[in-house]
C-alpha cells in the first residue's frame, strides 16, 4: 500500500514540474514580445516555485499521515480478524509445538485430547508434505472428522527456520457436516431402477395344468410385492414375466445387506419340486436421469441372463455386484435362435473380405473343434478364413492328426500374422470366451469393427461390449455343441471332413467329461449328428489319453491334495512343465471321482502366472468362488489365473474365498 501511495505522489510530482515548464515558456514568450515584462516574469516565477514547493511539502506530510494511519488500521484488522475468526484456526510446528490457536478453536475442541489430536495431525500432515512431488506447492487441503463433526482442512506451511526438516503451518477447519448430511440427503434420494424377470416363465407354464397357472403367479407376485414394499418402492408388472421396480438410493444397501433373499424365497414356492421358478433381477443407479438408468439396468439384465438366470447383480460406479447363481441353468427347448443366429452369420460372412478365428489363450480342443467348425462354414461360402493360434502342448496330438490335412497348413496362423492382414472389412469371430482379458489376441480384437462371439459360459463383467453378432448359451455343453447347431440350420450345405467333425465331438466331449456333466438334449442331438459325419471315437480318446509320466504327474498331485470345508479337496502341482493347465485340469477332474468330494480346485505355477481348474458335480459353484479371484466358468467347471502372488498365497486366498462364499449361501 506505501509503494502505491508513493507512485501517487511521484506521479504528482511530475505534473507539476510540466506546469512549470510551461509557465516559464509562456513567461519567456512574453518578455520576448516587450523587455518590461522581465523583471515581472521573473518575480512571478519565482513566487509559483515557492508556492508549488510550499504546496508539494504540505501534500507530501499529508499523504504519509494517511499512510501511516492507514497502515495501522488494515495491521490491526488483520490481527482483529486473525483472532476473532469465524473458523477454528492453529498455527503450529510439525515437531507437535502449538505456536498459537484461536480462541474459536479451543472452543470447538474442547471436548476432545487436544494434544492427541494435534500428535495424529501433525504425524499425517508432515508425512504429506514430506511425500509432496511438486515441492512448490505449499497449500494444504484434507478432510478430518473430529468431535463428532467432519472437517476440511485448509491453509499454508512454510519451512521452520530451526529446523530443515520441520515445518510451520497455518490451518483453519471449515465445518461441512451440514453440508456432507444435505449431500447425503440428495444422493439418497435419487432413485434407483430396477428389472426383474421370471427366468423360465414359459417352460413351466407348459408343465402346469391350468387353474395352477393363476395360482403360481399370484404367489410369485405376492413374493416380489412384499419383497420390493421393505423399500418403499414403485412396482410395475409391464408383462407376463417382466417388472420394473423403482426405489431411493439410501435403500440399496438394505437390499445389499439382504442379498436378494427374494432369489431363495421364489425358488421355494413349490416344496415337491413339480417346477421351479426363479428370478433375474439387474439394479442400477447410472445415469442422470431414470431413461438412462432404466437402459443401464437392461445392461446388467443381459449379464445376468448370460450367466444363466436365478441370480442378481447390482450396477454402480461401473461396478458389477452379483448374487445368488447357484441352480443349474435351465436348457432351452426352442432352436429358433440357433436358426436366426446362423441366418445372421452366413450374411456377415458374405459381406466380409476374409474370416479371422480365435479363441481364447492356450486353446482347447473346444475352442479348436469350433474355430474349425466356423472356418468350413466360410469356406462353403467361397471366403478366406484363417484360425489364429498359438502352439499348445495339450492339443499336440491332435494338431498332428490336423496336419495331416494338407489344407490346414496356411490355415492355422499365429497372432502376429493376423495383426498385420486384418482390415477395416474383414470378420473376427470369437468362440469358446466373451472376455476381452481371455482372448488370444486383445490387439486383434481392438482393431476389429466386425466381431461375432459364440460362447457357453457365463457371462462376465468384462465381456466384449461391441460385437455385431453374440450367440452366448449358457446352457450348451460347450461352444462345439453351439457351432454344431448353427451349421446344421445354415443354407449352404456345409460338408464337414471326417477330422473337422471329430475336432467338434471332441470338443463336446472334453466340456462334458465323456457326456457326464452339463448334458442336454441338444448336446446329444448335436454329437449324433455329428457322429452321423464320420466320427471314429477310437482316434477322439487318444487325443485325450495321457502318457505314463503325466499319469504319474497327475496321481502326485491327487496324492497331495487337503480337504477343507469337509468335501473340497485342494491341491498344487509343484511340477513345472508346458502342459501344467492340463494337468490341473486333469488333476481336478480326478479328484471328483473321490467319495465325499464334492468340489476340486488344484493350483499350478505358470511362471508369471498361479493357474487354477476348478471342478464341481453341482452342489457347489465353483464359477462363483473363481469369478472372486478373476475367473469364470459355469457351476461344475471354471478356471482362473492370478498375477503377482506365489503359489502358497493364491492357496490362501483360495480358501478365503471358499468361506466367503458359503458365509453368503447361510447368510
Amino acid at each position: 500500500m506505501q509503494n502505491n501511495n508513493k507512485k501517487v505522489f511521484d506521479n504528482m510530482v511530475s505534473k507539476t514540474k510540466i506546469y512549470l515548464i510551461i509557465i516559464f515558456i509562456l513567461l519567456f514568450i512574453i518578455c520576448l514580445q516587450n523587455i518590461k515584462f522581465v523583471i515581472p516574469s521573473i518575480i512571478i516565477y519565482i513566487l509559483v516555485m515557492g508556492y508549488t514547493y510550499f504546496a508539494n511539502n504540505k501534500r507530501k506530510s499529508e499523504i504519509s499521515e494517511t499512510i501511516q494511519d492507514l497502515t495501522l488500521t488494515v495491521d490491526s484488522a488483520a490481527k482483529t480478524s486473525l483472532i476473532n475468526s469465524p473458523f477454528p484456526l492453529i498455527i503450529l510446528e510439525t515437531d507437535g509445538n502449538v505456536i498459537w490457536k484461536s480462541s474459536k478453536f479451543a472452543s470447538e475442541f474442547e471436548e476432545i485430547d487436544i494434544n492427541a489430536f494435534v500428535n495424529d495431525l501433525v504425524f499425517d500432515l508432515k508425512e504429506e508434505i514430506s511425500n509432496r512431488n511438486d515441492k512448490n506447492d505449499k497449500s494444504i487441503l484434507r478432510r478430518m472428522k473430529a468431535n463428532r463433526k467432519t472437517y476440511k482442512i485448509v491453509g499454508k506451511f512454510v519451512n521452520s527456520k530451526k529446523y530443515s526438516n520441520e515445518y510451520i503451518a497455518i490451518l483453519y477447519f471449515i465445518d461441512e457436516t451440514e453440508n456432507l448430511k444435505l449431500q447425503k440427503e440428495y444422493n439418497d434420494s435419487k432413485s434407483c431402477v430396477g428389472i426383474i424377470m421370471i427366468d423360465n416363465y414359459e417352460e413351466n407354464m407348459q408343465v402346469l395344468e391350468s387353474e395352477e397357472k393363476a395360482q403360481y403367479i399370484a404367489e410369485i407376485d405376492k413374493a416380489i410385492y412384499e419383497w420390493t414394499n421393505d423399500t418403499n418402492g414403485i412396482l410395475i408388472k409391464s408383462d407376463r414375466d417382466r417388472y420394473v421396480y423403482i426405489f431411493e438410493q439410501k435403500y440399496l444397501e438394505d437390499i445389499k445387506e439382504d442379498k436378494f433373499s427374494i432369489l431363495d424365497k421364489i425358488k421355494e414356492l413349490d416344496p415337491k419340486r413339480r417346477v421351479q421358478f426363479t428370478l433375474s433381477i439387474a439394479i442400477s443407479n447410472e445415469g442422470k436421469v431414470d431413461k438412462e438408468k432404466y437402459k443401464s439396468a437392461q445392461t446388467a439384465m443381459d449379464i445376468v441372463l448370460g450367466r444363466g438366470g436365478d441370480q442378481a447383480v447390482i450396477r454402480q460406479n461401473d461396478i458389477y455386484k452379483f448374487y445368488g447363481g447357484r441352480a443349474q441353468e435351465v436348457e432351452k427347448r426352442t432352436k429358433v435362435k440357433a436358426r436366426v443366429v446362423a441366418h445372421a452369420l452366413e450374411n456377415l460372412i458374405k459381406d466380409s473380405s476374409k474370416v479371422m478365428i480365435m479363441g481364447h489363450i492356450n486353446p482347447d480342443i473346444d475352442a479348436m473343434g469350433s474355430s474349425i467348425g466356423i472356418y468350413r462354414l466360410a469356406q462353403a461360402l467361397k471366403k478366406n478364413a484363417y484360425i489364429v493360434t498359438s502352439n499348445n502342448q495339450t492339443l499336440q496330438a491332435f494338431r498332428e492328426s490336423l496336419l495331416e490335412e494338407s489344407e490346414y497348413e496356411d490355415v492355422l496362423i499365429s497372432k502376429e500374422v493376423a495383426e498385420e492382414n486384418i482390415d477395416d472389412n474383414t470378420l473376427l469371430v470369437v468362440v469358446d470366451t466373451h472376455k476381452i482379458s481371455y482372448v488370444e489376441s486383445q490387439e486383434i480384437l481392438s482393431k476389429s469393427n466386425k466381431i461375432v462371439i459364440i460362447d457357453h459360459h457365463r457371462r462376465s463383467a468384462d465381456y466384449i461390449e461391441n460385437a455385431t453378432l453374440t450367440f452366448q448359451e449358457v446352457y450348451a455343453s460347450s461352444a462345439a455343441e453351439l457351432v454344431t447347431e448353427l451349421l446344421q440350420y445354415t443354407d449352404v450345405n456345409v460338408e464337414l471332413k471326417k477330422i473337422e467333425a471329430e475336432s467338434l465331438y471332441a470338443g463336446i466331449m472334453m466340456d462334458t467329461k465323456s457326456f457326464t456333466f452339463k448334458t442336454g438334449v441338444r448336446t446329444f442331438e448335436a454329437a449324433a449328428y455329428l457322429r452321423k459325419c464320420g466320427v471314429d471315437i477310437i482316434r477322439v480318446k487318444k487325443w485325450f489319453q495321457s502318457d505314463l509320466a503325466s499319469f504319474n504327474k497327475i496321481a502326485n498331485i491327487v496324492r497331495s491334495s487337503e480337504i477343507v470345508n469337509e468335501t473340497i479337496a485342494i491341491a498344487i502341482n509343484n511340477e513345472d512343465s508346458e502342459d501344467v493347465s492340463l494337468l490341473c485340469a486333469k488333476a481336478a477332474d480326478e479328484l471328483l471321482t473321490i467319495g465325499d468330494v464334492t468340489a476340486s480346485f488344484v493350483l499350478g505355477n505358470m511362471g508369471s502366472k498361479i493357474c487354477i481348474s476348478g471342478r464341481s458335480i453341482g452342489d457347489i459353484n465353483v464359477q462363483i468362488i473363481l469369478e472372486k479371484l478373476g475367473g469364470g466358468g459355469h457351476i461344475t467347471l471354471a478356471g482362473a489365473q492370478v498375477e503377482g502372488k506365489n503359489i502358497e498365497e493364491v492357496k490362501q486366498e483360495l480358501i478365503v474365498k471358499i468361506n466367503e462364499y458359503f458365509s453368503e449361501i447361510e447368510n
